[in-house]
């Protein structure tokens, strides 16, 4: 269940950090003041110390760093729905590679994504609500394995990118936390 931002938040024994009628928007804010009391600078520039992206869906479930073993300032992570590649993913894979210095491209898609139920009957169905086509797919799919490839593809074709020998595609697990590498073929 997801709880709109203009939702009070419900009791819980984590929501400690919530304003007794506060929203979801103001326990993030009350919990960056706690973060920010404790900051320190950790002296980066923006450039990923692995020289790596990391495409992954935006799955509430994904805990990239702590699933890759990865820590602040190791990759750059891009992130919508589906971990689909599309041109704003390229954009941002070229603005890492070329401004940024990043070699490597890891993509990450997972299972029990939303992505595998719609359709861009989705779009169709939001057009009529709304009175105005969106300008961009669904970009769904029934196959992940599949759509890993495209995705690989994708960014192994695109002339924006310097660097497209180090592309590899993985289905995350979200019921045992594991990778599995999808042979690009």
């Amino acid at each position: 269940m997801s709880i709109p931002a203009s939702q009070p938040l419900p009791p819980s024994a984590d929501s400690a950090l919530a304003p007794a009628a506060g929203t979801v928007t103001d326990r993030l804010v009350e919990a960056n003041k706690q973060y920010a009391a404790a900051f320190t600078d950790p002296g980066m520039d923006a450039r990923p110390v692995l020289k790596v992206a990391v495409v992954a869906c935006m799955d509430a479930r994904l805990d990239l760093h702590d699933a890759l073993g990865l820590s602040l300032g190791d990759c750059h992570t891009i992130r919508n729905a589906g971990g689909v590649v599309t041109d704003d993913i390229i954009r941002s894979l070229t603005i890492s590679q070329r401004a940024l210095g990043t070699r490597s491209v890891v993509l990450i898609h997972h299972t029990g994504c939303g992505l595998l139920n719609l359709t861009e009957e989705f779009r169709h169905e939001l057009a009529a609500e709304v009175g105005q086509r969106p300008n961009w797919a669904v970009e769904a799919f029934k196959d992940l394995d599949e759509d890993v490839r495209q995705s690989i593809e994708r960014v192994r074709t695109s002339p924006f990118l310097l660097h497209t020998d180090d592309v590899r595609g993985f289905v995350f697990d979200v019921t045992t936390g594991l990778l599995r590498e999808v042979d690009p073929r």
